[in-house]
């Protein structure tokens, strides 16, 4: 039996990649969430575009997580 490691290493650093990615991508979500707050405590009007961005990045990781269920059934 021959193991790939080569395969095994390219698995492990794509899923490290895509992990940190959606990681840091819902972080930039709770972060907008967490902006629109405060501009909403102090009076200021400027929490709509950190709120945009914040479900754009919640979408965004929801579109990821859809795509990777879709490639496990896909393939089952």
């Amino acid at each position: 039996m021959k193991i790939d490691w080569a395969a095994i290493g390219s698995v492990i650093g794509v899923s490290l990649s895509v992990t940190v990615g959606l990681v840091a991508l819902f972080t930039l979500g709770i972060a907008g969430l967490s902006r629109r707050e405060r501009a909403a405590a102090e009076g200021n009007g400027g929490g709509a575009i950190a709120a945009t961005g914040a479900y754009v990045c919640f979408a965004a990781c929801a579109a990821a997580v859809a795509y990777g269920i879709y490639l496990i059934m896909a393939k089952s």
